[in-house]
């Protein structure tokens, strides 16, 4: 046998393996960069990963205690849903592009509602706390602040529900075409961003109540977080109820 003969062989062999090799994961690539395409924003999907992680950890275990001793929490000047002179005050600290917010608004706000709120046993109100990787967190924010001003309290919570109905809609256009349905034009309210000093007062105060992340309750002034079920806002609310 030729010398070139005794490597030639296995050099051959070594180039396929090596091209269906490079070929599995050109396939890979190209699989990974299609779902990466199909994904309307990459970092909302990293956010996602991140936070049903966060919450499976949660779910391992039980609501968190609320401290023993309450904080004095402002509700400044935001609007109020239920009776204002209700014996238990939730003060929220949301943000209108947070997924596990939308998640409270949908599978928890409305047994709040229907049990206590139109019971008159709650007040409730919405304070912001927009996260800096939500990039249309504030501007949703201000926006909510423009229709309170024109339309007062109940218009608040009316855009307030439409915004978490339409989370994955809150560009300016749509912001203001959420107003617009309801007989309010924001533009120049929203434009002017005549509310932004409002929105960053609420997120300052709430990192003094020691709120990192949303949602963040304040029951009475104790605080519990997270996207939790009912029943940790029912314990909680039946105990202060039986003071």
């Amino acid at each position: 046998m030729r010398n070139y003969e005794k490597w030639i062989v296995p050099t051959l062999v070594f180039s396929v393996v090596a091209l269906v090799l490079s070929i599995y994961a050109g396939v890979n690539a190209y699989n990974l960069k299609a779902n990466l395409l199909d994904a309307d924003n990459f970092n909302v999907k990293v956010e996602e990963g991140i936070n049903a992680y966060v919450q499976k950890q949660q779910e391992q275990y039980a609501a968190p205690a609320a401290p023993d001793t309450p904080i004095e929490v402002s509700i400044d000047d935001d609007a109020v849903k239920g009776d204002a002179d209700a014996p238990v005050t939730i003060v929220e600290f949301s943000d209108f592009q947070c997924p596990y917010c939308s998640r409270h608004v949908t599978n928890t706000m409305p047994d709040i509602i229907e049990n206590y709120i139109d019971t008159g046993k709650v007040k409730y109100i919405f304070r912001d706390f927009p996260l800096g990787f939500h990039d249309k967190a504030k501007p949703a924010a201000m926006a909510a602040e423009c229709v309170h001003e024109m339309g007062g309290a109940d218009a608040y919570w009316e855009y307030h529900d439409t915004l978490f109905a339409n989370q994955g809609s809150l560009d300016s256009d749509s912001l203001k075409s959420y107003a617009s349905d309801m007989g309010y034009d924001i533009a120049d309210c929203l434009d002017s961003e005549k509310y932004a000093d409002e929105v960053d007062a609420d997120m300052a105060e709430g990192q003094e109540y020691g709120v990192q992340g949303t949602p963040a309750f304040f029951i009475n002034g104790y605080m519990i977080s997270g996207a939790l079920p009912y029943s940790a806002f029912a314990d909680m609310i039946d105990a202060e109820l039986a003071k």
